[in-house]
């Protein structure tokens, strides 16, 4: 009997074990993603200490941040997204001035993020270091070529980062991955410290979930202080822009109308026809813009700038790294390398019409927009495509995206990119620009106009299906943004209530069963600020707050064991957070 019952049971035990096997191979695979993919490099560079009282802190106090592998980093060699780059040069001997700032400002830099090979495509996919996981839509590409910096803020693991817009390095991945992205003004920000791409529109951009952490970035980046906030006097809609988008005008354009209203008034609000205005301002413009329409004439324009954005980059990156592709003669993705193994030179005549052009439609777009003035277009023509469509080789698929990104690189204006939530389930946003030289102006626009635009969105919940999570989204970020006021009014229970309509309407974000749970603790509710504390880990594990919290909360109701490890977590995500020091040590003594 006995050995007839022990077979089924090692059959069982065996099971188990593999069983437990495949568990522990899920955990390291899960493991191994818990940065999307979105780093080649984790370091640290930490800010100075902070300034005695009565000096103000510094201005990025507590921020993290990432840098795409473009900028210098002291001690590191900036990769390029290429292994064949990294092998054959030498670290960086000093760090990018820009990066310099921004540590100097109180932000810590925690690592490099992954970029399109030698920064040239527009998908973010990179064969070597991996594709970042686009957050809200994964089976779809992030964006390129800043795409691991893109990723690490849409996952929350940065509260903002670096990347070099060229063609739409930032624009294009800031819209198909939901956040908000800023290209400033040609050469308004150091190009110092970065590798080269097309010196004629590489810029220094940024990335943030919050638009408030946007324009902290851009007070310690842009030159001189900040001057009077001014109201826009013109917002005008590129009306036949949206007419190249794939998603409907009026999920794009209605939310900025009403809200344009509201703030400012319906006499500010004009329509015009982009494409003409450009062809009428921009002379120059007639020496290319024949046959680049693809039938439709009223987009002649617009498809000759892409034309002329694409030609440009190619001569000055053959320029800036011919020499090296024909030396070392790295393994390049087809896609890439087909576009820059043979060295594209440019007649002089051709190099003299494109300044022109370049000029002109600077001169054109600052006549339009003056001093006080935003351009609404799309950000993207379309969601993003699935990873390794054969659409991202469409040479139809490239000349429209960029007939939206020209406007900016060749012109040198600043463009912010605003997410306006998802239209079936894929990320949307709509881009404000402002004339070279506005971009303090246009954060500010920004910064005004944003709790207007999700109330309006809001408004939008039950109006059509497609916009009903969009809404809850935007409903969910008004209460607690409710919460946040009657919390710093110390009205707790109120506070505790708007926390509960934000997580009834979006139970998928961290931000608000975390504060829920700071409200708890004020008001000594130490079980319910545990449970809310351990949902907002389950959602978000880089939560240091969620740590402190809930050590916090466990130390209050005796589980000293289990608060001195959530403290100690809490340094591992943040070493220099001396309250988890401090108190991690004091429970070790008393309690261990």
């Amino acid at each position: 009997m006995a050995s007839s019952s022990s077979a089924p049971n090692l059959w069982v035990l065996l099971g188990l074990s593999l069983a437990g096997i495949l568990l522990m191979t899920k955990k390291l695979k899960k493991a191994a993603k818990v940065d999307f993919g979105a780093f080649v490099q984790r370091f640290q560079l930490l800010p100075p200490p902070q300034p005695a009282p009565p000096k103000a802190p510094h201005p990025l106090t507590a921020l993290t941040f990432a840098v795409s592998d473009l900028f210098d980093i002291n001690g590191f060699v900036t990769g390029f997204g290429n292994p064949d780059w990294e092998r054959t040069h030498e670290a960086a001997s000093q760090t990018s001035p820009v990066v310099s700032a921004l540590v100097d400002g109180g932000a810590t830099c925690v690592g490099k993020t992954v970029v399109d090979e030698m920064s040239f495509g527009v998908s973010g996919e990179n064969r070597h270091y991996g594709t970042p996981t686009n957050f809200v839509a994964p089976a779809r590409i992030p964006g390129g070529s800043c795409s691991g910096a893109a990723v690490a803020v849409a996952a929350k693991l940065v509260d903002f980062s670096l990347g070099v817009d060229t063609v739409g390095g930032v624009r294009q991945p800031a819209g198909h991955c939901g956040i908000f992205g800023f290209r400033p003004s040609y050469g308004a920000v150091s190009h110092l410290g970065i590798i080269p791409i097309s010196t004629s529109f590489d810029t220094v951009g940024w990335f943030a979930m919050d638009p408030s952490v946007l324009h902290r970035v851009g007070q310690v980046l842009l030159q001189g202080q900040f001057a009077v906030q001014r109201n826009p006097r013109n917002v005008i809609v590129a009306d036949d822009c949206f007419q190249l988008s794939k998603i409907p005008i009026q999920r794009l354009t209605q939310v900025v109308i009403r809200s344009t209203e509201n703030l400012f008034g319906k006499q500010v609000l004009k329509h015009e026809k982009l494409s003409d205005y450009i062809a009428s301002r921009v002379p120059s413009l007639k020496a290319f813009d024949s046959n680049k329409s693809n039938g439709d004439p009223k987009f002649s324009s617009l498809r000759s700038l892409a034309s002329i954005m694409q030609l440009l980059r190619r001569h000055e990156f053959s320029h800036n790294h011919f020499e090296w592709i024909n030396t070392v003669k790295p393994t390049l993705d087809p896609l890439i390398s087909a576009q820059v193994q043979e060295k594209l030179e440019l007649a002089d005549k051709d190099i003299n019409n494109f300044v022109a052009v370049k000029n002109e439609l600077r001169s054109a777009l600052n006549a339009l927009l003056k001093d006080d003035g935003v351009l609404v277009i799309p950000t993207v023509c379309s969601p993003p495509p699935k990873l390794g469509s054969k659409e991202l080789s469409s040479e139809d698929y490239l000349i429209t995206e960029f007939s939206l990104t020209a406007l900016a690189s060749i012109s040198g204006c600043c463009q912010v990119v605003i997410p306006l939530g998802l239209y079936e389930n894929y990320p949307v946003s709509v881009s404000l620009m402002a004339k070279h030289g506005g971009d303090r102006f246009l954060l500010d626009t920004l910064k005004t106009m944003h709790a207007s635009l999700l109330h309006k969105l809001a408004d939008e919940a039950g109006k059509s299906k497609t916009s009903n999570d969009v809404s809850k989204e935007a409903a969910a970020e008004i209460a607690k943004e409710k919460g946040n006021a009657a919390f710093k009014a110390k009205n707790f229970q109120k506070a505790i209530g708007f926390y509960t309509d934000a997580i009834k309407l979006n139970s998928t974000t961290a931000t608000y069963f975390n504060n829920r749970a700071a409200a708890y603790l004020e008001l000594g509710s130490f079980i319910q600020a545990e449970a809310d504390c351990t949902k907002a880990i389950d959602l978000d594990k880089k939560n240091v707050k969620a740590y402190l919290r809930r050590g916090t909360a466990r130390e209050m109701l005796g589980y000293y064991k289990e608060a001195i490890e959530d403290f100690r977590y809490a340094l591992v995500l943040e070493p220099t957070n001396k309250r988890a020091a401090v108190t991690a040590d004091r429970l070790t003594k008393y309690f261990q």
